[in-house]
């Protein structure tokens, strides 16, 4: 269903192409890819779960045990390997 194939809020994909467009240029074309960016990732992960790899890269830059519990645990390693096999598959589509 069309609803299922978009269900990340409009805010999301936005901060998404920010940091995108921040991380590699701000420049028309580079705001078509991130865009299409995005939208692959979204084909491929649902909202909830990227969500949970998003506070998982964000909460593992924190320093001592906090830090350590999302960059060492199982759920949180195999969270990230999912996003960033939808990114590497946005970057082969997009860029």
């Amino acid at each position: 269903m069309a609803e299922d194939l978009n269900d990340y809020p409009t805010s999301a994909r936005a901060d998404y192409v920010f940091g995108c467009m921040k991380a590699n240029g701000e420049t028309q074309e580079l705001l078509q890819k991130c865009s299409c960016s995005i939208d692959v990732i979204a084909s491929i992960i649902p909202y909830d779960r990227y969500v949970a790899a998003e506070t998982i890269l964000s909460m593992s830059q924190v320093t001592g045990p906090v830090g350590s519990e999302f960059r060492s645990t199982e759920p949180a390693r195999l969270a990230l390997q999912e996003f960033r096999r939808a990114q590497a598959e946005a970057e082969v589509r997009c860029f």
